[in-house]
C-alpha cells in the first residue's frame, strides 16, 4: 500500500490480523483496530502489504503552524526546569548588552538581552528547584536545611541588580534585606 494518507475510520486488511479500521495516527503510525485481535496496533503508513478496504481521506489541513507551536510550547513548559514565561521590561526588548574589556585592544561582546536575561531567570528557576530539594531532603535536619537556604537567600539578594530587567515587580529577586 504505502499510501500514508488514509484518514481515520478507513477500513484495511492486514496480512497478518485481517480486517481493521484506522482509529488514530500521527506522522509515522496509524492505529488500528482488529476486531480479530480485540487490540489497536501501531503500523508504519509506509507498512506496503496494508491493503486499502475502502479509504476516508486524512483532513488536508488538520493541524496548522498555530496549534504544532502551541503544542511546543505547551510541552517545553511542562518538561524544562522553567516555569511560566517571565516578560522583559519593554524598554529592553530588542536591546542588547555590549561588555567591554579593559584594554582597547581587546574586542568587546554584544549580546541580546533577550539571552542574558533568559539565562537569570534560568539561574532563578534553578535556585527554586534546589530550594525545593533542600526543604524535601530526607537526610538534611531542620538546622541543616536552614544554614543551606540562608546561602539561597542571599544568592537571590545578589541577583537583585538584574531587577531592572524585569517587566513586573512581582518578579523581582528578593534576598534577605528589605522588600523590594
Amino acid at each position: 500500500m504505502g499510501d500514508s494518507k488514509l484518514g481515520i475510520g478507513s477500513r484495511v486488511n492486514h496480512p497478518k490480523y485481517g480486517l481493521g479500521v484506522v482509529c488514530n495516527l500521527d506522522s509515522r503510525f496509524y492505529k488500528i483496530y482488529f476486531s480479530t485481535q480485540d487490540e489497536c496496533k501501531e503500523i508504519a503508513r509506509e507498512f506496503e502489504a496494508l491493503d486499502v478496504v475502502e479509504k476516508i481521506d486524512a483532513p488536508a489541513n488538520s493541524i496548522g503552524l498555530e496549534d504544532i507551536e502551541k503544542a511546543v510550547e505547551n510541552v517545553m513548559l511542562k518538561f524544562s526546569d522553567a516555569g511560566k514565561v517571565i516578560p522583559l521590561a519593554n524598554k529592553w526588548i530588542n536591546g542588547t548588552l555590549e561588555i567591554k574589556a579593559a584594554s582597547s585592544d581587546l574586542q568587546s561582546k554584544e549580546i541580546p538581552i533577550r539571552t542574558f536575561f533568559n539565562k537569570i531567570i534560568m539561574v532563578r528557576e534553578r535556585l527554586r528547584v534546589l530550594e525545593q530539594n533542600i526543604n524535601n531532603h530526607e537526610k538534611l535536619d531542620e538546622a541543616d536545611k536552614l544554614h543551606l537556604q540562608q546561602y539561597i537567600s542571599r544568592a537571590y539578594g545578589s541577583l537583585t541588580t538584574f531587577n531592572v530587567l524585569f517587566n513586573d515587580k512581582n518578579d523581582y529577586f528578593k534576598g534577605t534585606g528589605k522588600e523590594s
